[in-house]
């Protein structure tokens, strides 16, 4: 008698990233549409100032525009750190509870941040430097959103990637941060320098102090 031994076959379903990245698109398209001037403008920040000239104003830190990308951008940073996190061998790419977690994580993050910024710069009457600041950094942010959305992609669909590529990319992504805050810094000067020791205490507080934790919390976790 011949037993017959039954294997389930594991398929992993990629329907909703695919369902993910359409959407991110989608957004962008929209986005393009409806604002298109600002959003040809935008595109081209990495040669040209005239975006940051043009839509300086705090206020456009709740535009529409602004919105709407953010989302696009959480969308693409998401997928990087689950991408990364599976060719370290940490997480599958293809698991959609783990994404949902992280997703989670970074609006929860970022916008708590930006409430706790809002209370600080209002304790230190440094409201405008901080807005004008916040809407630089969430503008360079979603540019490199954007352009790792693609990247995003080809991680997510080719089995034979390099660990170097997520590497390579975080050390970008680091530099250009870095970058961010020095024209910043050279572009609110007098007003830093007015008020130097607040912003020092703003800089260690909320953009030096929350990455720190961070990196503690996950070097601990892997510990």
């Amino acid at each position: 008698m011949i037993e017959h031994l039954l294997h389930p076959r594991i398929t992993d379903n990629k329907d909703w990233a695919t369902f993910l990245f359409i959407l991110t698109f989608a957004i962008i398209a929209l986005t393009k549409s409806v604002h298109e001037n600002r959003f040809g403008d935008f595109m081209n920040l990495l040669f040209s100032d005239k975006y940051n000239k043009v839509y300086r104003d705090g206020s456009h830190l709740k535009s529409g525009f602004t919105i709407s990308l953010f989302f696009a951008q959480v969308i693409s940073f998401a997928f990087f750190i689950q991408l990364s996190l599976n060719l370290f061998g940490y997480a599958s790419k293809t698991d959609l509870i783990f994404y949902i977690q992280i997703i989670t994580f970074l609006i929860f993050f970022i916008l708590s941040k930006y409430l706790v910024e809002k209370i600080i710069a209002t304790a230190f009457n440094i409201e405008e430097f901080v807005e004008q600041f916040n809407l630089q950094k969430v503008t360079y942010r979603t540019y490199i959103g954007l352009i790792i959305l693609p990247i995003n992609i080809i991680l997510f669909y080719y089995e034979t990637i390099s660990r170097i590529i997520p590497l390579i990319i975080i050390s970008i992504v680091l530099i250009l941060n870095i970058i961010t805050y020095l024209i910043s810094i050279k572009k609110y000067q007098n007003l830093i320098f007015g008020k130097l020791f607040y912003f020092i205490l703003y800089l260690c507080t909320l953009e030096i102090a929350p990455y720190f934790f961070m990196y503690y919390l996950i070097t601990k976790g892997g510990a």
